[in-house]
C-alpha cells in the first residue's frame, strides 16, 4: 500500500499547487479508517517542500515517486522512494526519510539520538540506521532484489530543517559505516541531496522501475533465509542443541503439510500443538519457519511476552527481526494475506488487543485468536495451558478450537511429551504438577535417582552464592527468579535500581522496567534473560517464561503457602504486588501455582529453591525421597 504514486513532473505540480496533503489525507482515511493527526499532515506539507526543491536541482522529469509505502506486514510508512536507472541503465530505487528536526542532541546510548517530539527531546534511533533498517527489510521481502538483473536499493536521510553545530551528533553517535550506507543530508545540502539523487536515478524510465517493483512477488529472500539460520546456531534459550525427533517431528510434519494444503486450496487450517515445559515448542516453530521461508512462504513467529519476543528479534538481527511480532500485530491484516503465523507461548493469547499494552494502530476488540485465524491462511498455535499467568490471557485448545470451528477451518492437534529440559526428566516435572496439586501423578515423592537436580537451599545469600559460582564455570548460565512479592521501584536518580528485594540482610534489584531508562550496567528487562549484565537482577516470570536456562534459583514468596490445617495451598494476595493478577480475580490461587510451575521448570540441569515461608519449606521436604537434601 502507498498513499501517494505519481511521475516526478505530476509530483512537482501537485506540490506546487498545493495538493499534496489533501491527497496523502484522503487516502489514508481510505486505507485506515481513521483521520491522520494534524501534526503528520504538517509534516507532508513542510517536507515535501524541501525535497521537490532538491528534484529541481536536476531533470527529473522521468523518474517516479512514491509517498508514504507501507512495508509489507508492517504498519511503518517509508516517506519518499524514487524510482529511476543510472547511466549504466542500472535499475535503482532510493529510499528517502524526511526528518523536520532542528535541534538533536547526542544520548548515552550508542545509536540513539535526542531527538524533538511533540514539542520534548525523546530518544531516538539514529536516522540513519532507522532508513537502513527499511532498506533491509525490503532487500529481505521483495523477490526483485534477488533476481537477475536485480534493482539496486540506496537509502538516504534529508534532515531540512536541521543546520548543525560543532561535534554534530548526527556524524558522532554511528559508525561511519552506517553514514556511508544511507547518508544524512542537513539544511544546506540540497545540492549535495541532488547530486546523490542523479547519479542514481539521470537514466529516467523510472515508470519501467516502478512497474518491475511493484509487480514483484513478496516472498523471503535467500539472504533472509540464511539469516535464519544462523539464528538457529546461536544461543542456548531453546534447545536448539538437538534435532527433531518423534511427536516433534510429527507436529513439524503437520504444519508443512498444512501449508503446502493451503496452497491449493481456499479452506483455512488450524494446527494445535500441545506441550509442556521443555518439549521443544519454540525449536519446532523455528524450525518449520525456516522450512517455510525456504519453500518462499511468508511466516511470520508471534508471541504475547516482551521477553520472548525482544530475545528473539535481538538474536535473529536486523534483517529478521521484522518477522517475529506480538499476538496484537496482526489486527489490521486482510483475509488470508499472510501464508502462516506460528504463535508461540499461545496460552497467553488475550480476550482481545484493545489494553492499555495495545498501540493506538493495533487496538481490536476482537479475540486475538480470532484476528489471527482471519488474517493467516494457515495458524499454529503452541499451547501449555498450565501455563496461564493472568486472568485475561484465554489461550486454551478449546477456545482456540471454538474459534476455527466459527469459519470451518480443518483443525489438526498433536501432543508432545518428549522432554528435552529438566535432565530429559519428564517425572521431575510431573512431580512439581503433583507437588503444587494442580494434577494428580503418579511421582510423589523425587526418587534420589532423578537425573534433574533439585535443591532447597537455606538463605537467598547461599542461592546467590550457588548461582554466582554457576555463571563463573560457564558465563550467563544461570539466573535467580521470585514471585512478584516484593515491591518494584523505578530506576534511582543516577539510573541504578533499588534493591527492592530485601529478606533479612539479603537484598537484590529486580529486572529493569520496562520502557524506563537506566544505566548502561542495567539490561533491558525483555534481554535480562540473555544478556550477561542481567545476572545482577532478579527475574520474574514475565521475563523468564518460554525460555530456559542451564541452571535456577528460585526464590518462592509467600503469595503461595502451604496450610497442612486449612487442605493445602492457601494464596495470600496481600503479600503479592502484581497488581493484575490481584484485580477482580477469584482464581488466584491456580494462577499462582501456574507461576511457580513455570519458574521451577525453567531449567535443564538444576533447580535451587529458598522458600520464604517456613511451613511451605517443610512441605516440599517431605516429598524428596532418601538421598535428595
Amino acid at each position: 500500500m502507498k498513499l501517494y504514486s505519481a511521475s516526478v513532473p505530476t509530483f512537482k505540480s501537485d506540490v506546487i499547487n498545493n495538493l499534496m496533503d489533501e491527497q496523502l489525507a484522503t487516502a489514508f482515511k481510505q486505507h485506515y479508517g481513521y483521520n491522520v493527526g494534524e501534526g503528520e499532515r504538517r509534516s507532508w506539507i513542510n517536507s515535501l517542500n524541501f525535497l521537490n526543491n532538491s528534484l529541481t536541482k536536476f531533470d527529473s522529469d522521468d523518474n517516479h515517486i512514491c509517498i508514504g509505502h507501507e512495508i509489507p506486514y508492517q504498519t511503518k510508512r517509508i516517506d519518499a522512494l524514487l524510482y529511476g536507472e543510472g547511466k549504466n541503465k542500472e535499475q535503482n530505487i532510493v529510499v528517502i526519510e524526511l526528518k523536520q528536526w532542528d535541534t538533536v542532541k547526542a544520548s548515552d546510548i550508542e545509536g540513539n539520538v535526542m531527538a524533538p517530539v511533540a514539542g520534548a527531546l525523546r530518544e531516538m534511533a539514529h536516522p540513519s540506521l532507522q532508513v537502513n533498517g527499511y532498506k533491509e527489510m525490503f532487500e529481505s521481502l521483495y523477490e526483485v532484489f534477488s533476481n537477475d538483473p536485480c534493482i539496486l536499493l540506496s537509502a538516504c536521510v534529508y534532515c531540512h530543517n536541521y543546520n548543525p553545530q560543532s561535534d554534530d551528533p548526527l556524524q558522532t553517535t554511528v559508525d561511519s559505516e552506517v553514514l556511508k550506507l544511507a547518508p544524512v543530508f542537513k539544511k544546506h545540502d540540497i545540492q549535495a541531496l541532488a547530486t546523490y539523487l542523479q547519479e542514481r536515478l539521470s537514466g529516467g524510465n523510472g515508470s519501467l522501475v516502478y512497474e518491475r517493483f511493484n509487480n514483484s512477488a513478496i516472498k523471503p529472500s535467500k539472504r533472509l533465509i540464511q539469516e535464519f539460520k544462523n539464528m538457529r546456531k546461536s544461543g542456548d534459550i531453546f534447545q536448539s542443541r538437538f534435532a527433531l525427533m518423534d511427536d516433534q517431528l510429527a507436529a513439524r510434519n503437520a504444519i508443512i503439510h498444512s501449508v503446502k494444503k493451503a496452497a491449493k486450496q481456499s479452506q483455512k487450517s488450524v494446527v494445535i500443538v500441545n506441550g509442556g515445559p521443555g518439549t521443544g515448542k519454540s525449536v519446532i516453530a523455528l524450525e518449520s519457519m525456516i522450512e517455510l521461508m525456504n519453500l518462499g512462504k511468508v511466516v511470520f513467529y508471534a508471541s504475547g511476552g516482551g521477553a520472548m519476543t525482544e530475545t528473539l528479534r535481538s538474536i535473529a538481527g536486523n534483517k529478521a527481526k521484522h518477522f517475529f511480532k506480538y499476538f496484537y500485530s496482526f489486527t489490521k491484516h486482510e483475509e488470508s494475506s499472510i501464508d502462516i503465523i506460528i504463535c508461540d507461548e499461545a496460552h497467553r493469547l488475550k480476550i482481545h488487543s484493545n489494553d492499555w499494552g495495545v498501540p493506538y494502530m493495533f487496538k481490536s476488540k476482537n479475540s486475538q485468536v480470532e484476528d489471527i485465524i482471519r488474517a493467516a491462511k494457515v495458524s499454529v498455535f503452541f499451547v501449555d495451558e498450565m501455563q496461564v499467568i493472568r486472568p485475561n490471557e484465554i489461550g486454551s485448545k478449546e477456545h482456540i478450537k471454538q474459534a476455527a470451528e466459527k469459519i470451518s477451518a480443518q483443525i489438526h492437534e498433536y501432543t508432545l511429551t518428549t522432554q528435552f529440559r529438566c535432565s530429559g526428566s519428564d517425572r521431575y516435572l510431573q512431580w512439581i504438577e503433583n507437588a503444587l496439586n494442580l494434577i494428580d501423578t503418579d511421582y510423589k515423592l523425587l526418587d534420589k535417582n532423578e537425573p534433574m537436580q533439585f535443591q532447597i537451599i537455606d538463605s537467598p545469600s547461599m542461592l546467590k552464592e550457588i548461582i554466582d559460582e554457576k555463571n563463573s564455570l560457564k558465563q550467563n548460565c544461570a539466573r535467580i527468579v521470585a514471585g512478584y512479592c516484593w515491591p518494584w521501584s523505578d530506576p534511582l536518580p543516577d539510573g541504578s535500581l533499588a534493591n527492592d528485594v530485601v529478606i533479612g540482610d539479603f537484598s537484590m534489584p529486580w529486572e529493569a522496567k520496562w520502557g524506563k531508562k537506566h544505566s548502561k550496567e542495567v539490561p533491558d528487562a525483555a534481554l535480562w534473560a540473555t544478556d550477561p549484565k542481567g545476572v545482577s537482577q532478579i527475574g520474574t516470570v514475565y521475563t523468564s517464561q518460554g525460555l530456559e536456562f542451564d541452571y535456577i534459583g528460585v526464590i518462592f514468596g509467600e503469595d503461595l503457602v502451604y496450610r497442612k490445617d486449612q487442605g493445602g495451598w492457601v494464596g495470600q494476595q496481600e503479600k503479592s504486588y502484581d497488581k493484575a493478577l490481584k484485580r477482580k480475580n477469584t482464581d488466584f490461587v491456580r494462577y499462582i501455582k501456574n507461576i511457580y510451575r513455570v519458574l521451577l521448570s525453567r531449567a535443564h540441569f538444576g533447580a535451587f529453591v529458598y522458600f520464604v515461608d517456613k511451613e511451605t519449606k517443610e512441605y516440599f521436604q517431605s516429598l524428596l525421597g532418601k538421598g535428595r537434601i
